[in-house]
């Protein structure tokens, strides 16, 4: 059994893509950001539990991921469009 693959702080847990989280671009770049959108976001319970225990606190959760499914299952239709 392979252990579970580790993404870098950059990649959003959940689809891998770039995260755009304003504080690891600052980590990285030593460039002060404007407060990131994640730092006044709520995400829900559901959210939570997809992302996998090993990413959890690891990295952040891009925007797109964050829209995730709504109250009531369906995909917001700007997230279902970009979904293949």
């Amino acid at each position: 059994m392979n252990p579970p693959t580790v993404l870098p702080p950059e990649a959003c847990p959940l689809c891998g893509q770039p995260n755009q989280c304003a504080q690891e671009i600052e980590r990285a770049t030593g460039q002060k950001q404007a407060p990131c959108w994640c730092t006044q976001a709520t995400f829900s319970t559901a959210l939570w539990a997809r992302i996998p225990d090993a990413a959890r606190n690891q990295a952040c959760v891009c925007q797109v991921c964050s829209a995730g499914p709504d109250a009531n299952g369906a995909m917001p239709a700007d997230v279902a469009k970009s979904k293949p």
